[in-house]
C-alpha cells in the first residue's frame, strides 16, 4: 500500500506550469471545493456533531494536529483565572438575584419583542418583567458564556461573576443542564445528575429540574446576599423537538429529524418556537418562586449565550465568526423581572444592551462595592 503509489511517485515527470496556469487551476480547485461544500450543507450538522471522531479517524491530521490540540487544551484546564480586586457587601438587606443563561435563544421569536406568534403567553401577564433586545459577544457557547460572566470583554480568563462573588461572602449556587462555561470555583455546584436524585415528576427530564427545590435551597441559606445561576440547554439543536415535554408542543407540525435541510421551514421553526414557550414557562415559575420569598429583594435575569440560524441563508444552528454572522446568531433576548419595592431600571425599551450588562447589574442589585464596577453598565436605577 505504500511501496507501490513511492515507485509511481519516483518514476512520474514534474512539471512547472506558468504562474497563471498555477493560479486558474488552482482557483477553479477551490471553487469546485466551495460548491460541493455548500451543496451538501444539509451535512454540516452531522459533520460538525462527530468532528472529533472524524479528526481521530483522518491522517495525518490525528497525529500532526491532535498532538498540537492536546496540549493547547492542557495548558488552557490549568491555566489560572486573573483575580479581580476585592469587593465589599454595602448592606444587610436580603437580597436574591436568578441569572438564567438561554441556550440558543433568539430574539426574534419572543413575542415579548414583537413576534407575530405567542412564545410568551405567561410573561406577557406578569408585572414588572421588561424586555430588551441585546447582542452576544460570539456565536458559540463558550464565548457567549464567559461573556456574560465577566465585566468586560476579553480574551484574556478573568474571574467570572461566581466565583468573584463566592470568594466576597456571597451565597453562590450554580444549577446547569449544559457545558461550556469557564471554570467555575463555588461549592454549590449542581449538575443534571446532582438534581435528579431528589426530583419527582415528567419535568424533571428536561430544564424544570434546575427548578427542583430551589426555593427551599434559598431559605435553607444563612447568608443575605445570594446570586443563582440557572444554565439551561432548552432552544440547542438539532433535536428541538426533544427540548420540551409534549404538553408544550403548540405549534404543529413540527421538525423531528436532526437534519432540519430536511424539514420544511414551518416545522422547524414550529419546533423551535415550541422550546421558546417552554422557556417562557421555566422562567414563569422562577419568578413565582421569588415571589413567595417575601423577606428578599428579588430579580430574575436571563440573557441568552447566542442566537440560532433556522435556514435563513441556508443556515442551521450558530456558530458563525461574528464578523460574518447573520443577525439571527447574534441578537439575543435579555427578560428582567424586579419585585416590588426593590428596583427600577434604566434602559429605554428600544436600547440594545450587551452581555456584560449583567455582571456590573447583579453588583449593583447585590450591594456589592467593587473598584470594577462600571455605573455605565448597571440597568437598575
Amino acid at each position: 500500500m505504500g511501496i507501490i503509489p513511492a515507485i509511481y511517485i519516483i518514476k512520474a515527470k514534474i512539471t512547472t506550469p506558468t504562474l497563471k496556469k498555477f493560479s486558474v487551476t488552482s482557483s477553479l480547485t477551490l471553487l469546485l471545493i466551495t460548491i460541493l461544500i455548500f451543496a451538501n450543507a444539509s451535512n454540516w450538522l452531522w459533520i460538525d456533531k462527530n468532528s472529533k471522531t472524524l479528526g481521530g479517524l483522518a491522517m495525518p491530521w490525528s497525529y500532526s494536529v491532535n498532538i498540537a490540540l492536546f496540549y493547547v487544551h492542557k495548558s488552557q484546564k490549568n491555566e489560572k483565572e486573573i483575580l479581580l480586586p476585592k469587593a465589599t457587601i454595602k448592606d444587610n438587606k436580603k437580597s436574591v438575584v436568578v441569572l438564567v443563561i438561554g441556550e440558543s435563544a433568539r430574539s426574534q421569536n419572543f413575542s415579548l419583542n414583537g413576534y407575530g406568534k405567542n412564545t410568551n403567553p405567561l410573561l406577557s401577564k406578569t408585572p414588572n418583567v421588561f424586555s430588551f433586545k441585546a447582542t452576544s459577544c460570539a456565536t458559540y457557547t463558550t464565548a457567549g458564556v464567559k461573556c456574560i460572566l465577566e465585566p468586560t470583554s476579553s480574551d484574556d480568563l478573568y474571574e467570572i461573576l461566581p466565583n468573584y462573588l463566592y470568594r466576597n461572602d456571597v451565597e453562590v449556587i450554580w444549577r446547569t443542564t449544559n457545558w461550556g462555561e469557564p471554570p467555575v470555583h463555588i461549592k454549590n455546584y449542581q449538575t443534571r445528575e446532582n438534581l435528579a436524585a431528589d426530583c419527582k415528576g415528567e419535568g424533571c427530564n428536561y430544564d424544570e429540574i434546575l427548578l427542583s427545590g430551589l426555593k427551599e435551597q434559598i431559605l435553607a441559606s444563612k447568608k443575605n446576599k445570594i446570586l443563582i445561576v440557572l444554565h439551561t440547554s432548552t432552544s440547542h439543536g438539532p433535536t428541538y423537538s426533544k427540548k420540551y415535554p409534549p404538553r408544550f408542543e403548540t405549534f404543529k407540525p413540527v421538525c423531528n429529524s436532526v437534519e432540519l435541510g430536511n424539514c420544511s421551514q414551518t416545522e422547524l421553526i414550529n419546533a423551535y418556537d415550541n422550546t421558546i414557550i417552554y422557556t417562557d414557562y421555566i422562567l414563569h415559575n422562577v419568578i413565582e418562586d421569588l415571589k413567595q420569598l417575601k423577606e428578599f429583594n428579588s430579580a430574575m435575569l436571563f440573557v441568552s449565550d447566542h442566537g440560532e440560524s433556522l435556514g435563513e441563508k441556508n443556515l442551521y444552528m450558530h456558530g458563525i465568526p461574528l464578523s460574518i454572522a447573520p443577525k439571527e446568531q447574534y441578537e439575543i433576548p435579555f427578560i428582567v423581572w424586579v419585585s416590588d419595592n426593590s428596583k427600577q431600571l434604566k434602559p429605554k425599551p428600544d436600547q440594545i444592551l450587551s452581555q456584560n450588562n449583567v455582571f456590573h447589574s447583579v453588583l449593583n442589585f447585590l450591594g456589592i462595592q467593587s473598584p470594577v464596577y462600571n455605573e455605565g453598565m448597571n440597568i437598575f436605577k
